[in-house]
């Protein structure tokens, strides 16, 4: 049963098909969230040509901080804001400001105001992810959501292979400027879409109050836990006074975030989401499931271009058996979902996948061939299509409608911190490992050539003697190695709590449910629901 005034799932017409303004809504929330996900990819490609032109080498990791610092602690606020104000309104706010942010980032003249204009822009897309989910998880119930798990796995795919793409062709031949301004017309799109074609309820605001202390509190702590991730082994040592500074204040402004939210009428993340056993096991597999994927899709393209030859071009291409195999997978297990509404197998088969393509992954080495590599990252491909979309489907389906927007975005939360922990803690091992083998393959003399970095590019490898790149091939192979291994460790625990997943059925309009009311609610007004 809906509560009042909460958006219902579309009705299914005849022949399983979502009504065609239900499809609309659907291709502009698609187009949303290839905004988000396509933007990282683009602009990584542009970064050279923009440190040439703006100068300011010394603060280029905070281009990508500043919009990633952003986007993780705005997530749950914007999940939040939407379960009280009304998903749809929030939602177009969350466009407009990415829109603003891209629009100015493309303006900015020097190197401090890109950073806070990709500030702006990592706010509005804090906004994009969670708003898709949540206004999914009100038009489509969980029942008939599982069918459009490829869908969406197909965006993440076209984004992380046609984004450098995208972003070289731009950068070339229209100035890197562009690589923000291309967001305008897509972002123009959806919006027009939206505000023609979407109608969620009302929502009542007269006694709405908004829990500034717990998001202030949860900002804090969000923020410096990505710092954390994000400077540790890098730019300050792990034992370093600002490293241990931040995880004090983090802990601290988490603790007190808990305290914060036992106290207030409308909690920011109410904790009583996490009393239910499948929200709690899925953002767990969401948090794990963000980590190992991360760290693949970080360090495939490193081993692809250091050890097999390939171009940065072709290294985002040769990631399509991964993407392929998610994608199809992802489409599969969604179709099976619907038909069967049945669900628990799926995070427990590709718990086991990703530990399998892991495992497979990490015994590469410089005589893999590429179509070795390619079968284990479909294998690991697998893995993560059987989860991806899985856990926000019973993410979503264990919380109630009116927390719809907290669920989407605890779930969001938890898979992008996930990925900051696996990004750090993989790229650490990654950099240790490489540098010791260097040094005990060719002294202290050829490790110096990976002493800033142990992830040299193209260019840089070019100029090592013969001798010191066949090291370095070796020394990938080791960090990788590690790398794949320790992912394969943590993928363990999300297969085994897998195990742990309660099969409760998925909500559905059936015929005695509230179908009637729910097919309106894009096109017209929906009636409170009984």
């Amino acid at each position: 049963m809906a509560s009042a005034g909460a958006a219902a799932p579309a009705e299914v017409q005849d022949g399983g098909r979502q009504p065609r303004s239900v499809r609309v809504v659907l291709l502009a929330l698609m187009i949303a969230m290839l905004l988000a996900m396509l933007d990282n990819m683009i602009i990584g490609t542009a970064m050279p040509t923009i440190v040439g032109e703006l100068g300011g080498l010394a603060h280029l990791s905070w281009v990508v901080t500043a919009y990633t610092l952003a986007t993780a602690a705005s997530t749950p606020i914007w999940g939040k804001l939407g379960d009280l104000y009304g998903r749809k309104s929030i939602f177009l706010t969350s466009i407009v400001v990415f829109l603003i942010g891209s629009a100015l980032s493309g303006m900015a003249q020097d190197m401090g105001q890109l950073i806070g204009f990709r500030a702006v822009q990592g706010l509005g897309a804090g906004g994009l992810m969670v708003g898709v989910m949540a206004i999914i998880g009100d038009l489509i119930p969980p029942r008939e959501r599982g069918k459009y798990q490829g869908m969406m796995a197909g965006v993440m795919a076209l984004a992380m292979i046609g984004g450098p793409l995208v972003g070289g062709t731009i950068t070339d031949h229209l100035g890197w400027r562009w690589s923000f301004y291309i967001n305008l017309p897509l972002g123009a799109v959806a919006l027009a879409m939206i505000t023609a074609v979407l109608h969620l309820p009302a929502k009542d605001r007269s006694n709405v109050k908004v829990d500034y202390l717990g998001a202030g509190l949860l900002t804090v702590g969000i923020t410096s836990i990505v710092l954390v991730t994000t400077w540790g082994g890098t730019e300050y040592a792990w034992t370093s006074s600002m490293i241990l500074l931040l995880i004090f204040i983090g802990v601290a402004a988490l603790v007190g975030f808990v305290g914060a939210q036992t106290r207030v009428p409308e909690p920011i993340m109410p904790l009583h989401i996490f009393r239910n056993r499948n929200f709690t096991i899925m953002s767990v597999i969401g948090f794990l499931t963000g980590f190992v994927m991360f760290g693949a899709v970080l360090f495939l393209p490193l081993y692809q271009q250091a050890v097999q030859g390939a171009s940065a071009t072709n290294s985002g291409l040769l990631l399509l058996p991964m993407l392929l195999s998610m994608m199809v997978v992802s489409l599969v297990a969604g179709r099976i979902t619907t038909s069967t509404g049945k669900y628990k197998i799926f995070p427990i088969v590709g718990g086991g996948l990703m530990v399998a393509g892991l495992f497979l992954l990490a015994q590469m080495g410089p005589d893999t061939t590429r179509l070795t590599s390619g079968l284990y990252m479909a294998v690991l491909g697998a893995g993560m299509g059987f989860l991806m979309q899985i856990t926000m489907l019973v993410a979503q389906n264990s919380v109630e409608m009116k927390d719809m927007g907290v669920g989407s975005s605890t779930t969001t939360l938890f898979r992008t911190l996930g990925g900051s922990f696996g990004a750090a803690i993989m790229g650490a091992l990654f950099t240790s490992k490489v540098q010791d083998e260097m040094a005990a393959r060719v002294g202290s003399g050829g490790a110096g050539a990976t002493q800033q970095s142990a992830q040299l590019d193209a260019a840089s490898l070019a100029k090592l003697p013969d001798v010191v790149r066949e090291a370095y091939q070796q020394a990938v192979s080791a960090g990788t190695h590690s790398a794949f291994m320790l992912g394969a460790g943590i993928a363990v625990i999300g297969f085994a709590a897998a195990f742990f997943v309660r099969e409760v059925p998925l909500r559905g309009a059936g015929p005695q449910g509230p179908a009637e009311d729910e097919a309106k609610a894009v096109d017209g007004k929906v009636p409170q629901a009984v």
